[in-house]
């Protein structure tokens, strides 16, 4: 592991993020075009050099792809976007079998939670929705809900990440159903994605990179926390 480098990759991310929301807010498209596709490979970066599992790296490249792909507005990309981005969930809930299970009885009250907010939100926005995209964004909520609820295992940042992911994900699909819009929507979107995988970056990072040390022989070593 390299510290410094490490350091240097988790700013420029910060920066690439910072840059990005700059864009979105004064409304400057070239400059998101250009800050966008660089986020989530400083920070696949960064979990690389800390020695991060590699399911982690392989989530946040699949989520590489679905941020080029939603750059563009056509449906065919949006659809590919969105089994990239499913790609990466199941990336992350492989990875968070690693972490201890949650006690019985709270693991059932966070599944009630995320399984009655599945239920909602897709029930509300599904008349909304293009009739081509209801199937797909159903789909597509079932493993973005169980990696929300699966980081919840590791703890508070994670979980908070988690939930985070849900809401970009919930902004963008009432966008698609033409519900009205918070101002500048891009904006939050975007902050409350990258909040989000660095967030579930340092949860993993805090937690599975120690445990996941004496699986060094099959590629993962020990880490720790940003």
């Amino acid at each position: 592991m390299n510290p410094r480098l490490a350091r240097v990759l988790l700013v420029s991310f910060v920066v690439a993020a910072v840059v990005d929301l700059v864009c979105l807010a004064a409304g400057y498209d070239p400059g998101h075009r250009i800050a966008k596709p660089l986020l989530m490979p400083l920070l696949a970066a960064h979990a690389g050099v800390r020695s991060g599992p590699r399911l982690l790296v392989a989530a946040l490249l699949c989520g590489w792809g679905g941020d080029v792909l939603l750059l563009s507005d056509a449906d065919p990309a949006f659809l590919v976007g969105m089994a990239s981005f499913a790609t990466g969930h199941v990336c992350y809930l492989l990875l968070f079998r690693r972490a201890p299970r949650t006690p019985r009885a709270r693991g059932a009250r966070l599944a009630t939670v995320y399984a009655l907010a599945l239920v909602a939100t897709v029930t509300l926005l599904w008349p909304d929705l293009p009739a081509g995209l209801r199937v797909p964004v159903a789909g597509y909520s079932l493993p973005l809900t169980a990696m929300a609820y699966g980081a919840t295992r590791l703890g508070l940042v994670a979980g908070l990440g988690g939930a985070l992911f849900m809401l970009s994900d919930t902004l963008i699909a009432t966008g698609v159903a033409d519900w009205p819009q918070l101002p500048r929507p891009d904006f939050w979107i975007m902050l409350t994605y990258a909040a989000a995988q660095y967030l579930l970056v340092r949860g993993v990072l805090g937690t599975l990179g120690a445990r996941t040390a004496p699986a060094a022989a099959y590629g993962e070593v020990r880490s720790t926390a940003p």
